[in-house]
């Protein structure tokens, strides 16, 4: 019987990982009009490429423009994008943006 229970604790983690990089992907479908496809390119040329960080980056990044205490040119524009994301949700789009590298 804990074979079984491990097989299926097993299964139930993949499939949240799985459940998380696909809300990571939808959720970046309204990142990449401006960052680009993978996040190679500036921001309405005037934000930092996020192509190549890693998700705790990314997280600081979003909380920051989320709570108002991060950003330069494009701050007010990005408290906007990231205003309606949950702590997952944030999560799921940092992952998916490091995937990127």
């Amino acid at each position: 019987m804990k074979t079984i229970n491990k097989v299926l604790l097993g299964l139930a983690v993949v499939g949240s990982l799985t459940v998380a990089a696909a809300d990571g992907a939808k959720l970046y479908k309204s990142c990449g009009a401006c960052h680009g496809a993978s996040g190679e390119k500036k921001a309405l040329g005037k934000s930092a490429v996020i192509k190549g960080w890693d998700a705790t980056k990314i997280v600081e990044a979003l909380n920051g423009y989320k709570a108002g205490t991060y950003g330069g040119a494009m701050k007010g524009l990005m408290k906007g994008q990231v205003k309606a994301l949950d702590d997952a949700q944030i999560e799921a789009l940092a992952k998916y943006i490091e995937s990127k590298k």
